[in-house]
């Protein structure tokens, strides 16, 4: 039996809708055949900012036990896929300070070649989803790294529309998670694992 492919979600979430997509590919990823990591990155904001959100205070309750992510992890991965709310349509500040902690890995070469993708939630529709991910996706191009994106390669993206990765509107938290984001979830990251074994069998 071939090694597992090694992959690591590394999201930050503020009211749970990141989360609940991470779980998802989590879930995915391991149904896929993979050894899953899933990890989040450091909050930064102030604990009062936090309080003041009962959504927000609830969703770093519910994931205080989850492992904060590191530099390790993504040496470790053979395919990352990232996660983060969008803040004025750009990657949230608590995700891209976890990517600029991985200079070291860049120097020395470690971040290249291997898979990376993203996933993005809103509070409103439009709002920002492929901005996002295409401004995360400029931190993979100066690592070398191969972006997986799910495109429109199976019938289900053209009901959900983004080629870029799985996203969500949670309609200022009307609209849960559903079907529609958790189908896409699933076959991001099956498509994630998949291109990853490929290429190491390229290798």
């Amino acid at each position: 039996m071939s090694t597992p492919i090694k992959l690591a979600i590394v999201f930050y979430s503020s009211t749970g809708t990141i989360t609940e997509i991470a779980r998802e590919l989590h879930d995915a990823g391991v149904k896929a055949g993979a050894e899953v990591r899933l990890l989040k990155v450091a909050e930064l904001a102030p604990r009062a900012a936090i309080d003041s959100n009962p959504a927000w205070a609830a969703n770093h309750a519910a994931i205080a036990n989850i492992p904060e992510a590191t530099p390790a992890d993504i040496e470790w991965a053979d395919a990352v896929i990232f996660g983060t709310p969008t803040r004025f349509g750009n990657v949230s500040s608590q995700l891209k300070q976890f990517i600029d902690t991985l200079g070291g890995l860049w120097a020395a070469g470690k971040l290249a070649d291997k898979v990376y993708s993203g996933f993005v939630s809103t509070a409103t529709d439009h709002a920002g989803h492929e901005s996002t991910l295409l401004a995360l996706y400029n931190s993979v191009h100066h690592f070398g790294g191969i972006i997986v994106t799910p495109g429109f390669t199976n019938p289900q993206k053209f009901v959900d529309g983004n080629p870029y990765g799985t996203s969500h509107a949670d309609g200022q938290g009307t609209k849960p998670v559903g079907e529609t984001t958790r189908l896409a979830a699933a076959i991001q990251a099956e498509r994630v694992v998949k291109i990853a074994a490929a290429l190491r069998a390229a290798a």
